[in-house]
């Protein structure tokens, strides 16, 4: 009866069989990640089902992560996979404390996993499955080999030395997968744009941006500069890893509905005379009051004269552009035709080329529109199509197809519940209209206070922002301040909230600050 019992005692311990199912997790998510170095960053495992679960997330709470944590959300969605694909391998670890079966089936599924998400990336080739399935084969080995080594000898032995040996062989394996991973990642950096972009040298555009004046601005009032930085520009993309395009290998394809066929080399687009445009940009996904709104100079080629040189069919509708990483847009050709609208293929911004992060070696910056359906960056294909033939990412998902930016204001200073001395309190902002312009700007102080008018900083164009100011006579005390902007059509800036989806955020910026 003593030998039954002991006989249906699990043989490991369960420590030692959590870290098994851990360090087979790590073991399977470096090998993959070091096959990827070779192909692409995209072919690793763990980036592939990330780049998947952000396409199958649904659009509010897309929108939620986003208005949340802003640049980080990806690598809140990264941490988060992390968390719980470690806690699935020590579970299972756990699960096989007598027999492999279960983490073996956890690791391999996993794998399959992988697979299939690597399978479903537009941007890969089916030679990138040897990433998948190298972490497969990696998981499954590195589970069995520690799983025996640790189930050899009498069970007395299990707590002291088969212990010792799984600790020094899971450090081992866990030193080894540390090493794969980094050389993954430097493999990866072989192919690294920036090196590529360094060669491209200065960008010297032959029809050069109006110098920006120095009262467009209120820069000592509390306002941004006018000018963003491009450390500064906001991003937001669907990008997990940022892809790495050399200008030497990049080409674009211009095709569908057009007379000719055209494909432009980086060196084709860069020979051209460049021009300069200070073109002002904002994210559908950006609140009332938010700050994924910025402005640059950009430099690059008039996209209407591309397709002009393709010569557009009758009946084209959008310009279906395609990046490197698969992502798509849905732009109307006739904002892109539009000379007055200014739409261009950019290779430069702020006087240099491009930023890794911000679509070099190109990108399309159309003035006016929201980025989802104007600024495809690393772009690399435009289809002259309809909107009933093709359907781009976030059309998909429920976004609205034409996408005018739509007339807001915000107030920078003062913050949000901060304290300021009682007496004259100086309130600044922006306002933009993109392509339509700001005529004026009127704030109240109150909820029932007369709207006066900011004064403005020069225009420098329809489609840039502009910054205000304005004073008031604050006694001690809890105020609230509203802003809104009038258009040059006319309109004025609504008070009916309204989310960002389908097509932007409607409202006015209300903040709340105390006076002592």
């Amino acid at each position: 009866m003593e030998t039954s019992r002991t006989a249906r005692e699990p043989r490991l311990p369960v420590f030692g069989a959590a870290l098994i199912g851990v360090v087979a997790l790590a073991a399977a998510l470096a090998a993959g990640h070091l096959v990827a170095g070779f192909i692409s960053a995209n072919a690793s495992p763990y980036l592939a089902v990330g780049n998947g679960a952000i396409d199958l997330t649904p659009v509010g709470l897309k929108d939620f992560a986003v208005r949340t944590f802003g640049v980080y959300d990806k690598l809140v969605l990264l941490g988060g996979m992390a968390v719980v694909m470690v806690l699935a391998a020590a579970v299972a670890g756990m699960a096989s404390r007598r027999s492999p079966v279960p983490g073996i089936t956890l690791i391999a599924a996993f794998g399959l996993l992988g697979g299939f998400a690597v399978a479903q990336r537009p941007d890969l080739s089916a030679v990138a499955l040897l990433a998948p399935l190298a972490s497969l084969i990696a998981g499954v080995g590195v589970f069995f080999w520690l799983h025996r080594l640790a189930s050899a000898g009498p069970q007395s032995e299990v707590a002291g030395a088969s212990r010792r040996s799984v600790l020094l062989a899971g450090a081992g394996a866990v030193v080894a997968a540390g090493a794969a991973g980094v050389g993954g990642q430097l493999l990866a950096g072989t192919r690294d744009a920036e090196s590529s972009r360094a060669a491209v040298g200065r960008l010297v555009p032959a029809e050069p941006a109006p110098p920006i004046p120095a009262d467009a601005d209120f820069a000592k009032l509390g306002t941004p500069t006018f000018l963003t930085s491009n450390r500064d520009f906001y991003r937001v993309d669907t990008a997990l890893s940022v892809p790495q395009v050399r200008a030497e290998d990049w080409s674009l394809r211009l095709h569908g509905m057009v007379r000719e066929e055209k494909r432009f080399s980086y060196d084709d687009i860069r020979g051209r005379p460049l021009i300069e445009r200070t073109i002002t940009m904002t994210c559908v996904s950006n609140e009332v009051g938010g700050n994924y709104v910025s402005t640059a100079n950009f430099i690059g080629v008039d996209l209407g004269d591309l397709l002009r040189e393709a010569g557009i069919l009758p009946g084209a509708e959008q310009i279906h552009s395609t990046s490197v990483d698969g992502w798509t847009a849905g732009s109307p050709v006739i904002a892109a035709l539009d000379p007055e609208r200014g739409a261009m293929l950019a290779i430069g911004m702020n006087g240099e080329p491009l930023p890794v992060e911000h679509g070099f070696p190109a990108r399309m910056v159309i003035p006016g529109l929201y980025g989802y359906v104007s600024a495809t960056k690393w772009v690399k294909d435009l289809e002259i199509t309809t909107w009933k033939a093709r359907r781009a990412y976030w059309l998909e998902r429920g976004w609205g197809e034409q996408a005018p930016i739509k007339t807001q204001s915000r107030i920078d200073s003062p913050k949000g519940f901060e304290t300021v001395p009682a007496g004259k309190v100086r309130v600044s902002g922006v306002a933009w209209a993109q392509h339509t312009g700001i005529e004026r700007v009127e704030v109240r102080l109150g909820a029932n206070g007369s709207w006066l008018p900011a004064t403005l900083s020069r225009e420098v164009g329809v489609d840039t922002w502009r910054m205000w100011w304005i004073e008031f006579d604050v006694p001690a005390g809890s105020h609230q301040v509203t802003v809104r902007a009038v258009d040059k059509s006319g309109y004025t800036q609504t008070d009916a909230r309204a989310g960002t989806v389908p097509d932007g955020a409607t409202g006015r910026h209300v903040i709340s600050f105390t006076a002592r």
